[in-house]
């Protein structure tokens, strides 16, 4: 069929090890040069640029120059996801590669997922939301509620926050570690926000691995439940 979508030529282009390196690189929501996205993979500053190109004019990536420096990020939250969600499809494979996650315990524990919080703790927050009736979850989409829209305003988010935009505000994403959902879309981001201001997590100078501080651990623990089930979506 010649109208369906074309999923081998969106995938060609991280089919490259190199290619596939500099994009795992960007998934902490940072903007990279060419040649620290080159030094990342292994590769000089003209053969990263021609990988780099790819990666741009097939739509992953979105560049910005400033001065001397071309910057590059991922081109938006649905690329990140869509990484992400690789991820944890490569984690049921035999793996080529060493996988960093599981055997790093903070990067297991609390990380980046482009803009969002990922990781045990991300998954735990997304549980706890979904089991306290915040997340309505229903086929292909998830709403915040009522319920959930009183909680975002006592934890410290506004009416403007929570307004309709063009990008969703709430968002399953497939955390690659854990192999459940944690939170992504605008509120994903919110959330993350809103702790970081509290102190609650903080960010490393290199890395998606984030900190969590010992007084984030302990209102965390009182924020968010420790085992909470999925609601499933309802029919």
């Amino acid at each position: 069929m010649t109208d369906s979508p074309n999923i081998a030529a969106l995938a060609a282009p991280l089919a490259d090890p190199a290619r596939a390196r500099m994009v795992l690189a960007l998934m902490d929501g940072r903007a990279r040069t060419v040649g620290e996205l080159g030094a990342a993979a292994g590769l000089g500053k003209a053969s990263a640029s021609e990988h780099l190109a790819k990666l741009t004019d097939a739509g992953f990536l979105k560049a910005e120059r400033q001065g001397r420096h071309k910057y590059l990020t991922l081109a938006s939250p649905e690329v990140a996801g869509l990484i992400e969600a690789m991820m944890a499809l490569a984690g049921r494979t035999p793996a080529r590669l060493p996988q960093i996650g599981p055997r790093d315990p903070a990067l297991r524990e609390a990380r980046l997922c482009y803009n969002h919080l990922a990781g045990a703790l991300g998954v735990r927050v997304y549980r706890s939301l979904s089991a306290c009736g915040y997340l309505a979850h229903r086929p292909g989409g998830l709403d915040l509620t009522p319920s959930g829209r009183a909680f975002c305003h006592d934890f410290g988010l506004t009416e403007t926050d929570l307004a309709p935009a063009r990008t969703p505000l709430c968002r399953d994403c497939l955390d690659w570690s854990e192999r459940q959902s944690h939170l992504g879309g605008r509120l994903g981001r919110l959330l993350l926000q809103r702790m970081e201001a509290l102190g609650w997590l903080r960010r490393r100078p290199e890395g998606r691995a984030l900190i969590v501080t010992p007084e984030g651990r302990r209102a965390i623990g009182l924020a968010f439940l420790p085992d909470a089930e999925v609601p499933k979506p309802a029919a």
